[in-house]
């Protein structure tokens, strides 16, 4: 069922070099996160065994990963915990996680999702959260998730109580995680990042460009289906149409639309668009306003905490539920170019703070941390098995001292 592939990394003999076992999915913006913080590692010495779930890797997928080489990938295609129904593949994903680590005997266990945070097992738990149900329901819907829920909730909350420290890359998803599922102590917050050198800006063009998953409706790609003819520019839209666990297609008609793009088309498309937006009504990070705001796009965001928090004075903001806002936020930068541009430079100015390096150093010194404190909770029983002494048992059915 596992699947490798990477030649093998060599530490230097000062020191034995760093074992993560990883998991990510295939679908979304965690394996772009995760291939990113491997490539960041990669000056440490840092071994990253990745599991990877949801669907096969793509033929672009395939090329990022084989061109790291601190890089294992172990490859599945069991369901995700968000997906309808996906328990009975969750367990066997955990069983299949839990014998890489016999396998691989990792010093850290980094786990980007939630429902395997209280399996057995044997190296300390780093837990990141990206997104969730819960919170996307409230952000998107307006209301609790429904009670089909239920399972996912407790699983979820169950692993993130179990997890030895959580992270998020937003404070306001931080917020979101402990108001839902908390309270827990061991927790950071640690920026998203992406390779600068990956992107680029080339003479803009006069077109507004947004991507994301269109099923998705926390992306809230419809509110240009109604706007799209009143704006002088066109509006071209990029991402999976098709949902992952079957149902209606999304269909979009005044826009145009470019598909599914690989890496490279899309910091192609980045590199030309003028205006990048994403009028989102959920959005933990938003690594594809980070690309956008590298490629010295002018941002126009759905006004939310998380994107408040990433981008302020660097973009434009509009009600995700108010199109006529967005509309009137896109045409302000279309009739004044001169602020369009300089636009596009806040947010490359702002976008250059998220440093792939200082990311992975902030994510090594938590590895270290967790090692440190399970090194210091096996001295301490250590000491105190020592000052108990052994005594004798008089346990007849007993033959050695305990």
């Amino acid at each position: 069922m596992s699947r490798m592939y990477s030649t093998a990394f060599m530490a230097g003999p000062e020191q034995k070099p760093l074992r993560l076992l990883m998991t990510a999915d295939t679908l979304g913006g965690v394996w772009t996160y995760a291939i990113d913080l491997i490539k960041g590692l990669q000056p440490f010495g840092v071994k990253v065994h990745l599991a990877t779930m949801g669907k096969p890797l793509t033929p672009s997928q395939r090329r990022e990963a084989s061109a790291l080489h601190n890089l294992w990938v172990h490859e599945s295609s069991f369901q995700l915990e968000w997906m309808d129904n996906p328990w009975e593949e969750v367990e066997k994903a955990g069983d299949w996680l839990i014998s890489l680590e016999e396998e691989i005997q990792p010093d850290i266990i980094h786990l980007n999702n939630y429902c395997h945070g209280n399996y057995p097992w044997q190296a300390p738990v780093l837990m990141v959260g990206h997104s969730c149900v819960l919170s996307w329901w409230q952000a998107v819907k307006g209301e609790m998730a429904p009670e089909r829920y239920h399972t996912y909730a407790t699983s979820v909350k169950e692993g993130l109580k179990s997890a030895d420290k959580v992270v998020a890359p937003t404070k306001a998803f931080m917020e979101d995680l402990q108001r839902l599922y908390g309270p827990f102590e061991k927790l950071v917050v640690i920026a998203n990042a992406r390779r600068k050198d990956r992107f680029y800006a080339t003479k803009k063009e006069n077109f507004i460009l947004s991507m994301g998953r269109l099923w998705d409706e926390a992306k809230n790609i419809s509110a240009f289906e109604g706007i799209a003819e009143g704006l002088d520019w066109p509006v071209e839209v990029a991402g999976p149409a098709e949902h992952p666990s079957g149902g209606k297609n999304a269909d979009y008609r005044n826009l145009k639309f470019l598909g599914e793009l690989d890496a490279q088309a899309v910091r192609f498309k980045l590199s030309q668009a003028a205006i990048y937006a994403l009028p989102a009504r959920y959005e933990p990070f938003g690594l594809s306003v980070l690309e956008a705001g590298l490629s010295a796009c002018a941002l126009v965001l759905g006004d939310i905490p998380s994107l408040r928090e990433n981008w302020e004075g660097a973009a434009l903001f509009a009600n995700p539920d108010e199109p006529e806002e967005l509309k009137d936020k896109i045409s302000y930068l279309i009739k004044n170019p001169r602020l369009c541009q300089r636009m596009g430079g806040l947010a490359r100015q702002k976008a250059m703070k998220f440093d792939i390096h200082q990311q992975a150093q902030q994510y090594l010194q938590q590895y270290q941390q967790l090692l440190a404190h399970r090194a210091e909770n096996r001295q301490q029983n250590t000491t105190r098995t020592a000052s108990a002494g052994t005594p004798t048992t008089t346990n007849p059915f007993l033959k050695e001292k305990i």
